[in-house]
Parts: structure tokens; sequence; C-alpha cells
């Protein structure tokens, strides 16, 4: 049977936003934008989100739909983005999946629920590793969960805490729920291509070049605006690469060359984790560019695929 939803992934910088509209405009699709930091208004520059040129009309979700201020999880985007996709999906259109956040992909494609909870338990957690410290309560998820707590850090108050609230209110282990939810079915049935170049440097020199033209658009404004707006400096959002170090070149404690040069090496970094990431997964269809995509290269790819998966 043909694909629900199509998917582009890979790496920053790859040409993902321009192959999800070819794609979109070939089937008369609408994009989902699967980019942990897009769903964010204000951070339109540094987040490299599509303009309305690059959309070409095409419409696109799950842009601009948090404040920076806010901390979106995995289950949330899943929950508002499946929303997005069942209402593409109910008016005959095709949802084109497109970004770098592979969590947030396979996460929707899989449809899986998350491991409930109240935040009831949350205080008085937190209130036990104030008063006997973290490494007292790691060591009580070690006796609960121990597969768990075998995967996290003793730092990891954050993902600490949730594994015992989930034991905590259900009384499974979030173990036990990640294992069970993991042998049902996905919701969607997917095609994905992945972006990536022939030559990793190609992919590092346009990485390096994307951040030299998000100076120039504003990048340091945009930035410097956030904060003068309220947005705190160590919120989640404002952790994102290019965010944090231009925060601190805002603030003074580094020049702005030596943040930018940051910027472009945490970028590098990032994409060698994305490319990790996508390519566990034996379903992505991979299509490698020379030096770079142009627009009349990704066009006859997007048709090419396609073609081959049955839907055109």
């Amino acid at each position: 049977m043909p694909a629900d939803i199509l998917v582009v992934c890979g790496p920053t910088a790859s040409g993902k936003t321009a192959m999800g509209v070819e794609l979109a405009l070939l089937t008369g699709g609408e994009v989902v934008s699967a980019d942990s930091m897009q769903i964010y208004r204000g951070m339109d520059v540094g987040t490299a989100k599509p303009t309305p040129e690059e959309c070409r009309g095409v419409p696109h979700h799950m842009l601009d739909v948090a404040d920076p201020a806010e901390d979106w999880s995995v289950a949330r985007y899943v929950e508002a983005a499946t929303l997005c996709v069942e209402d593409i999906l109910a008016r005959g259109k095709r949802p084109i999946v497109v970004g770098g956040t592979g969590m947030y992909i396979d996460h929707l494609v899989a449809g899986r629920t998350f491991a409930p909870f109240t935040g009831r338990w949350r205080e008085t957690l937190r209130d036990r590793v104030r008063q006997e410290g973290i490494q007292t309560v790691y060591a009580q998820l070690q006796e609960i969960d121990p597969e768990r707590a075998g995967r996290l850090h003793v730092n990891d108050e954050k993902r600490i805490l949730r594994a015992l609230e989930v034991f905590y209110e259900t009384g499974e282990t979030i173990t036990a729920h990640d294992r069970r939810t993991a042998a049902l079915p996905p919701r969607y049935r997917a095609a994905y291509l992945g972006l990536n170049f022939t030559q990793r440097g190609d992919l590092w020199e346009r990485i390096d070049r994307r951040v030299d033209q998000m100076q120039q658009q504003g990048l340091v404004e945009e930035v410097r605006g956030l904060l003068h707006a309220g947005v705190p400096a160590g919120c989640t959002a404002m952790q994102a690469i290019g965010y944090k170090e231009l925060t601190a070149a805002v603030g003074g404690a580094v020049p702005l060359e030596t943040a930018l040069e940051e910027v472009k090496l945490r970028s590098r970094q990032y994409a060698k984790r994305q490319l990790t990431w996508f390519r566990r997964n034996p379903a992505v269809r991979w299509l490698l560019w020379e030096k770079t995509p142009d627009l009349s290269l990704v066009r006859r790819e997007a048709t090419a695929y396609l073609e081959e998966i049955g839907l055109l």
C-alpha cells in the first residue's frame, strides 16, 4: 500500500526545506515541520525557518506554535503534530514531514503513547533532591528500574525524576512502558527520503556559509530582541545552537567572531549526530548531493522518488 505520509530527513543545511516543498507541490500535500526549535515564535533566523518565498504557497504546520519561554516536550510536539497530520489526511492531502529532529519524527510516525503523569509527584521529588541530594534519589531509581538508571547519568535530574514519576503514578517502570509500546505497530505508513552530501566537507562548508548568512541576516539582533522581550537566557529555546553562543556574545562574555566559530563547530557536531540517528533507519532512501543541491535537481529527484514509490 502507498505511504500515508512522506518524511524528508537529514542533517542541518542539507536542503530539506526545498525538497519538502517540491514533494508537496508534486502531490498536492502540506508540510509538517519536525524541527524542535522552529516551533518557537521569534526564532526565525537562527533556526533557518522557511520564509514565505521558500514555502512557495505550500501550507506549513508546526511553525511558530510556542512561546520561546515554554519548554515543549517530545510528547507535546507529537500531540500537536498528530492533529495536523490527521487534519491534512482528512482533507485528502498528503502530509510531508520535514525536519532534522529524529526523535520527533520517530515518535510522530510510531504514534506511541507516552508514559502518563499528572505532575503531582514532581515537587515531592524535587524536595527530596534538595534535602537528600540527587545521588540518593538516583539510588532509588536503581532499585526500581535498574535498566533505565543504567542509561542515565547520576546528575541527569530531569530524566531521573521523570522515570520515578512514571513509576509512582502508574506502578509500571518507564522501561516496561517503553518496551510495551515499542512492540505496537506504527500509526502511519511512512516513506523516508534522507538528504546528505557525497563529501562530508561539502556539508561542513555549507553549514559554515549558512552561519555566516545568519549573521548577515540579523541573528545578533534576533537574539538581542528575544532577551529584551524577557525570554530567559537559560530556557530550553535559548540553549539552541546559535542562540546560546550569541547570548554570550551579546552579553559581552565572548567576542562575536569567537561565538560564530563556536556556532559553526556545534552545528557540524549536531549534523554528525543527526546522520547517526537517521542512518539507523533502514527504510530511509538516501539522496546524496554533489557540492550543493539546486532546485532543478531537487525537482527531478523528488519526481523520481514519487514515481518509484507509486505516488505519481
